[in-house]
C-alpha cells in the first residue's frame, strides 16, 4: 500500500473518520490504539511477517527508555543508551548490509586467491527500516539528553515509531517534537485543513505526472543502457533524474505531512527548494531536512563536530556524509556519493573559514547565480552515482557525455517542459504554501471540494496507468 493509490484512499477513508470520532468523544487512548492498529495494518499489507520486526523495534526502544529513566545520570544509564543505539544499528545493519558485506568479502577473498564458502542468506529488506530505526534512536538519545522529560508509555512509543504517514519513507520525526503532541487529543480547531489538502494534491501532482513521466520516458531507459544514447539524451536524463528524485521524494513527504495534518499531527517540513542553494551546506539545509538535521545532531556532533580543530572537523564532515551515503543503500556507489558530498563540504569550510557563503548579505546577483548553477551541477554529478546500477554504469554514462554526434532519441518537448517546471518551482516565493492556504479560507467548502476534484481528475487523465513505487519505498 503506497501513496497515492486506490487502496490507500479506501484505507484513509476508514481511518480518518474513526480517528476523529474517537478524538472528539475524548477517547484518547482508544484514538491512539485505533491509529496504531491502522498503522500495523498499513505495514502488514506489504508483508505481515515483518510487522513483528516493527513491533520488536518498538519493544527494544520502549524497554531501553524505561531503563534510561530509572538509571538517569549513572554509568548504567549511559551504557543502556550505548547498547540500545548499538542494537538498533545492528538490526538495521543485518537486514540492509549483510548481503553487501558478504559479497564484498567474497570479492576480496577471490582477489587474494583465498576463496571460501561464505554463508549467504536470502534476506528481505523490510520497508521503512532505515526510517523507523532512526526514529527509535531519536527516542533513546532525546531521552538521554533530557530533550524529553521522561520515558513514555508503550502505547505512545508504538504510536511514534509506527505512525503510518511517516513509517515507510519519512520524514524522520524527532521524538522530542512529536511525543508531546500525544499528551492530549488532537484539537479540530488547530488542524490546518487547507494546507493539508493542498500538500496532498500537490504531492500527487509531482509524483503522478512529473516524477513518473521523467522516470519512464527518459531516466530509466538511459541509466539502464547509457551506451545506447548520445550526449544530449544522457545530459538531460541526469537533469531529469535530479527533478525526478526531488518530485518523487518531496511528493511522499508532502503527502505524509498532509495526511498527518488532517489527523491533527504536525511533521516538520522536509524540502525547501534545494536546487536554489548557493552552497553545498545550503543544499543540505534544504534537501531532506529531517535527515540532514538528524545526521548533524546524532552523528556529526557526537563525533566531535567542529570542536577539536580543523582537521578533525573535515574528518567528521566526510565521515558523516559517507555514513549518510551508506544509510541510503548497501553499495559502493553510495559510499562514493557520500564521500563526494563530504569532501566538497570540507572544501567549502576550508575556503570560507567555516562561514556559509550563501548566508552572506549583499552578494551580487551574478555571483549568487553562478553559485546556484555550480552547486546544482555538482549535485547532478553526484546523482549519477546515486542512480546508476553500479559504478561501472555510472562511469559509462560520464564517458558518453563526450558523444555529441549521436542523434537525440528520447528527449521531447514534453519532457523538457517537465524538467523546466521542476526547476521553476525551486524559485517560487517562499511563502507560496501560506498564500494558497489563505486562498483556501476564502473559498466556500463546496468550492474547495470542486477545485480539488477537478485537479485530481486532470492528474488522473494526464498521468499514466498506475503509480510507480516511490524511490524510497523499500529503503
Amino acid at each position: 500500500m503506497i501513496f497515492p493509490t486506490l487502496n490507500f484512499l479506501l484505507f484513509y477513508l476508514v481511518v480518518w473518520p474513526m480517528a476523529w470520532g474517537l478524538a472528539l468523544l475524548r477517547q484518547h487512548l482508544l484514538h491512539k490504539l485505533a491509529i496504531i492498529a491502522a498503522s500495523y495494518f498499513f505495514y502488514a499489507f506489504w508483508n505481515w511477517k515483518l510487522a513483528f520486526l516493527l513491533f520488536g523495534s518498538v519493544l527494544l526502544n520502549y524497554g531501553a527508555g524505561r531503563l534510561i529513566d530509572r538509571w538517569r545520570g549513572t554509568s548504567a544509564g549511559l551504557w543502556t543508551v550505548r547498547l540500545a543505539v548499538t542494537a538498533n544499528l545492528l538490526l538495521l545493519g543485518f537486514f540492509k548490509y549483510y548481503g553487501w558485506f558478504i559479497e564484498s568479502l567474497d570479492d576480496l577473498l577471490r582477489s587474494l586467491s583465498m576463496e571460501r564458502e561464505l554463508p549467504y542468506l536470502e534476506i528481505v529488506l523490510p520497508i521503512g527500516i532505515s526510517f523507523f530505526t532512526f526514529q527509535g534512536i531519536s527516542y533513546i538519545v532525546d531521552l538521554h539528553r533530557r530533550h524529553l522529560d521522561r520515558s513514555r508509555p508503550l502505547v505512545d512509543v508504538m504510536f511514534f515509531i509506527s505512525f503510518f504517514p511517516h513509517l515507510v519513507a519519512g520524514p524522520i520525526v524527532r521524538a522530542a517534537s512529536f511525543l508531546p503532541q500525544l499528551e492530549t487529543p488532537p484539537n479540530p480547531n488547530r488542524v490546518f485543513v487547507g494546507l493539508g489538502v493542498m500538500l496532498i494534491v500537490w504531492g500527487v501532482l509531482k509524483k503522478a505526472i512529473v516524477a513518473n513521466y521523467l522516470a519512464v520516458q527518459l531516466v530509466d531507459p538511459v541509466f539502464l543502457a547509457p551506451s545506447n544514447y548520445g550526449a544530449v539524451d544522457l545530459l538531460f536524463a541526469v537533469y531529469g533524474y535530479a527533478i525526478q528524485i526531488y518530485c518523487d521524494f518531496s511528493a511522499y513527504s508532502d503527502i505524509a505531512i498532509g495526511v498527518a495534518a488532517l489527523l491533527g499531527y504536525r511533521f516538520q517540513r522536509n524540502f525547501n527548494q534545494p536546487y536554489r542553494a548557493e552552497s553545498l551546506q545550503d543544499f543540505w539545509r534544504r534537501w531532506h531536512m529531517s535527515l540532514s538535521s538528524w545526521l548533524r545532531d546524532y552523528l556529526y556532533i557526537p563525533l566531535g563536530g567542529n570542536r577539536h580543530g580543523e582537521f578533525k572537523t573535515y574528518r567528521n564532515l566526510i565521515l558523516t556524509m559517507v555514513l549518510g551515503g551508506i544509510w541510503h543503500g548497501a553499495a559502493w556507489k553510495f559510499v562514493l556519493w557520500g564521500a563526494l558530498h563530504g569532501g566538497v563540504l570540507a572544501l567549502e569550510r576550508f575556503v570560507y573559514k567555516g562561514h556559509d557563503p550563501a548566508a552572506r548579505v549583499g552578494r551580487p546577483v551574478w555571483i549568487r547565480t553562478i553559485s546556484i548553477v555550480v552547486i546544482f551541477h555538482f549535485v547532478c554529478l553526484c546523482w549519477i552515482f546515486f542512480r546508476a546500477e553500479d559504478l561501472s554504469r555510472a562511469f559509462e554514462l560520464l564517458t558518453g557525455l563526450a558523444n555529441w554526434s549521436q542523434p537525440v532519441e528520447l528527449l521531447s518537448v514534453f519532457l523538457l517542459a517537465l524538467i523546466a517546471f521542476g526547476m521553476a518551482i525551486q524559485f517560487t516565493p517562499q511563502d507560496t504554501p501560506q498564500r494558497l492556504d489563505r486562498l483556501y479560507h476564502r473559498l466556500p467548502v463546496w468550492g474547495v471540494g470542486v477545485l480539488c476534484g477537478v485537479v485530481l481528475l486532470v492528474i488522473e487523465a494526464i498521468s499514466g496507468d498506475g503509480a510507480a513505487p516511490f524511490i524510497y519505498f523499500q529503503f
